[in-house]
């Protein structure tokens, strides 16, 4: 029996296999038939992303119109993505493991970028394959194949690895929406409102944490029910702490 690590001995290997794709710390792309299916997606000094996000267990791209990856899914080529954990701490069980994709692109049509006016296509990755591997030298270090049918069980939308980086978001971009939250829930002003984090978020609720010149606090939240969708968990969020979340 494959050993996934102790801090995910509770998590099924289909859950820990979405957490991973919510959550990559870093990822790569390799297609059949196509040398390097990435370089006209780089900027001039080599740097760039690949740009790809989880909807809803399917990895999905968008990228500008004309490059190889989109030729790659008009073409329907098979590919490999591959996934390197962003679950938990750095240095953690859960960041020892990666996350193969296996499966055929397909082009799923234009888009126009709102802020840009630029043209983008749709691309995504029809999975087929779902494979994890344990940390090098653990000693059942082997990988361990997850039927692709509980991988896209629609249950595991909201992953453990959604939740960290729903909250990795709120925390890095709404910080000052977060602030107008504490301040209206405790009644002081913004101003003496330092800084504020989410932490422990859960379908039933989160955790505040904010610093003011009197000190650090905490203050758990509970939700009037448990979030369902993706959507649902945005709208409780929203109602409980600030309209402008998202």
């Amino acid at each position: 029996m494959t050993t996934l690590g102790p801090d995910l001995a509770t998590a099924s290997p289909a859950a820990t296999a979405r957490s991973i794709l919510a959550c990559p710390e870093a990822v790569n792309l390799v297609v059949d038939g196509v040398d390097d299916v990435l370089a006209d997606l780089r900027g001039p000094d080599g740097a760039g992303e690949l740009g790809m996000q989880d909807l809803a267990g399917v990895p999905t791209f968008s990228c500008p119109s004309g490059t190889r990856l989109v030729d790659a899914a008009v073409r329907r080529r098979r590919a490999l993505l591959t996934l390197e954990s962003g679950l938990g701490a750095p240095g953690s069980a859960e960041r020892a493991l990666t996350l193969t994709l296996g499966g055929r692109l397909e082009a799923r049509g234009r888009e126009r970028c709102e802020c840009c006016d630029e043209t983008r296509e749709g691309v995504v990755l029809v999975v087929d394959l779902v494979v994890l591997t344990p940390v090098t030298g653990h000693p059942d270090a082997v990988p361990h194949r997850v039927p692709v049918e509980d991988f896209a069980d629609t249950a595991l939308v909201l992953n453990p690895g959604y939740l960290q980086r729903s909250v990795e978001h709120a925390n890095r971009c709404h910080q000052d929406e977060l602030r107008r939250a504490v301040a209206t829930a405790t009644g002081t002003a913004v101003s003496r409102v330092i800084g504020v984090a989410l932490s422990g978020l859960s379908t039933g609720g989160v955790e505040v944490q904010w610093v003011d010149p009197d000190g650090s606090h905490v203050r758990p939240i509970s939700f009037a029910h448990d979030a369902a969708t993706p959507d649902d968990l945005g709208d409780l969020l929203r109602h409980h702490l600030h309209a402008g979340l998202c």
